[in-house]
């Protein structure tokens, strides 16, 4: 592991996946702020957003990119639903379990105080039918920009900001955007260390078997490498990953969230831990 001053920021993201339990992540999260440790908490909330919809009668849409991810796309309604669900649900939620556990936390989603700014992709290049197509109406944006001086108030306050999105878009209304990726924007914008909580231990080689996790990766090879491995959802925590330390992240571990001590346990090298000299500023671009 690499060292870090007890003072540096951490930004914890709690993964909004159906078999993550937050419970453990709340508990330790509430013992490293009493203990003088700076937390930015962010989370995501997508199988909530999915069971709003289908309760509602929709379906959501995913539609496959070129590059052969699977991502959601975000029409007017679907977004109206992640406004009502994520700031309106789950930040509470999570914010009164952390206050809860004697925490003085604070609900803020990228609205808020233009914590989180970028620009609206209204419309997407997907794959359908084999074809390369253009599907327009997407209510989903890039992160450019992070209020850093907001948080960084905040925490002076001792303030635990509970980040979720939608951000601000540069055509004025409130899109969505990744949860990784806005967690990644954070952490860079503090220098933060970045602890990507999921339902799964770190990245695997084989994501059938547990032994092939991927412990450290230190090199650019050894960054390709675990792109070329990583399927999915997971794929997507890559990209942050790499968009956190390309852009001042001091480090970056995908952990397990399902523990007793999951914070703990991934700055103590439980996870896959990516080390900031491991991504090479001439790679290729990663962003989809």
């Amino acid at each position: 592991m690499s060292k870090h001053t007890e003072d540096s920021p951490i930004v914890v993201k709690i993964g909004g996946a159906r078999a993550v339990e937050p419970a453990g992540a709340i508990e330790d999260i509430a013992s490293r702020i009493k203990q003088g440790q700076q937390v930015i908490v962010v989370h995501g909330g997508s199988t909530a957003v999915d069971d709003t919809l289908k309760t509602l009668g929709k379906e959501p849409t995913y539609v496959e990119t070129p590059r052969g991810v699977s991502g959601r796309f975000t029409d007017a309604d679907t977004m109206d639903v992640f406004n009502m669900v994520l700031p309106g649900k789950l930040n509470t939620e999570l914010t009164v379990k952390l206050r809860n556990a004697g925490i003085d936390a604070i609900g803020l989603s990228g609205i808020d105080g233009g914590l989180l700014t970028g620009k609206r992709k209204s419309a997407v290049r997907i794959i359908k039918d084999g074809r390369k197509r253009i599907k327009r109406g997407d209510h989903s944006g890039k992160i450019t920009d992070v209020n850093s001086s907001l948080l960084n108030q905040l925490i002076e306050m001792d303030l635990t900001p509970v980040v979720t999105v939608p951000i601000f878009a540069d055509d004025g209304v409130a899109v969505n955007a990744d949860a990784d990726r806005a967690a990644a924007a954070i952490a860079s914008a503090l220098s933060a260390r970045l602890v990507l909580l999921s339902d799964v231990a770190g990245v695997y080689r084989n994501p059938e078997d547990a032994s092939t996790r991927i412990e450290q990766v230190k090199q650019p090879g050894e960054f390709e490498e675990l792109r070329s491995v990583a399927e999915g959802f997971m794929y997507k925590k890559v990209i942050a990953a790499h968009e956190a330390l390309n852009e001042g992240a001091s480090e970056v571990i995908i952990a397990d969230a399902n523990q007793a001590k999951p914070v703990k346990m991934a700055l103590d090298g439980d996870g896959t831990e990516i080390l900031k000299r491991a991504v090479d500023t001439e790679s290729q671009e990663t962003s989809e």
